[in-house]
């Protein structure tokens, strides 16, 4: 009786210790204090304080204070830190195949981001797993623009700018090739200073972050068709996911797919606002003409092709292409 008694103290001391154990998500992202990111970010972590009785919460490094995506993702594989907002350049070190949502000419609008999404959930997320990251939610940068200093008519004008390519991105330069374009790689921080300096320019971005890092102020045109749509998420370690109760999990997941599914509605309402800003701040829309729009979408897939068996297989590819293809059907059937 006496042994059965200690038993099962000992299970209340375990159960009463693994319910009373703080846990303190260390977070980094690149995103200013008091930007729509970083808002966000600040009421998924009361959320989630407020629902596990302070148990669980977030420490938040913003405005690349922790170092840039790169670095963010270095400190989490050591300890030092636990999670991250990321965009595609990291992501493809995590995840290779999450690179096809960047993909050049691929979608057009907001639906079919969301039905990409979607529909392949389960190989995304198998492969951020696979790279030791639990994904929290999508939380996507939005439509990516070409901005230069003279005048795109047609595509055959790329060809004579100086572009920017984030350095060590693929996917990007990837796209410019197809299109005949010799990008200059140069890391993200240096970009200003470099269009400052002449050594580029023109870049490409969104709205939103353009203005945000006062790369309009070098530019003044923006193609009018995307490139792509840029992606992005709030990634966490694996590791220390797995050290988490359960109930902790489940109220970090559900409360990361709300709180970061209304981030990328921002996002979007953010990026539309800004066009019209940039309007406003002399930045000429260049319209592309509907004759010219298939060799962009001929490079897009050109692109695309090229980067099987170093991001994703041909099957993967031949999947995705197929799925938006018949999306595309079935809505301009219904309609």
């Amino acid at each position: 009786m006496k042994r059965l008694s200690n038993i099962f103290l000992l299970i209340t001391l375990i159960l009463a210790t693994s319910f009373s154990q703080n846990y303190t998500i260390k977070f980094a992202t690149i995103a200013p204090e008091n930007s729509t990111w970083y808002n966000v970010m600040k009421d998924y972590d009361a959320a989630v304080r407020k629902e596990s009785g302070g148990r669980l919460k977030f420490q938040i490094y913003a405005g690349g204070v922790s170092g840039d995506e790169k670095a963010v993702l270095r400190k989490i594989r050591i300890g030092q830190l636990h999670s991250g907002g990321f965009t595609g350049v990291a992501m493809g070190e995590i995840a290779p195949v999450v690179r096809i949502l960047d993909s050049p000419f691929l979608v057009r609008n907001n639906e079919e981001v969301d039905f990409l999404a979607s529909q392949f959930e389960n190989e995304f997320n198998q492969a951020f797993e696979k790279g030791g990251f639990v994904l929290l939610g999508w939380a996507e940068v939005g439509f990516v623009h070409v901005f230069t200093n003279t005048p795109i008519e047609k595509p055959d004008d790329l060809k004579r700018i100086k572009l920017w390519t984030w350095e060590g991105d693929p996917v990007a330069e990837a796209a410019f090739r197809a299109l005949g374009i010799s990008p200059i790689p140069i890391a993200v921080t240096d970009v200003l200073t470099s269009l400052q300096t002449g050594l580029i320019d023109a870049f490409y971005s969104t709205p939103l972050a353009t203005i945000a890092l006062q790369w309009h102020t070098r530019a003044k045109y923006m193609v009018e068709t995307p490139i792509s749509n840029a992606a992005g998420a709030v990634l966490l370690s694996k590791r220390y996911y797995d050290t988490l109760p359960a109930d902790l999990q489940e109220i970090l997941i559900r409360n990361g797919r709300e709180h970061l599914s209304k981030l990328v509605k921002l996002i979007r309402t953010d990026n539309e606002k800004s066009i019209a800003q940039l309007k406003k701040a002399g930045i000429k829309i260049q319209e592309v003409k509907e004759s010219e729009l298939a060799t962009y979408i001929e490079a897009g897939a050109k692109a695309r092709r090229s980067l099987v068996g170093k991001l994703y297989s041909e099957e993967f590819l031949d999947k995705v292409e197929k799925a938006i293809d018949e999306y595309r059907k079935n809505n301009r059937a219904s309609k």
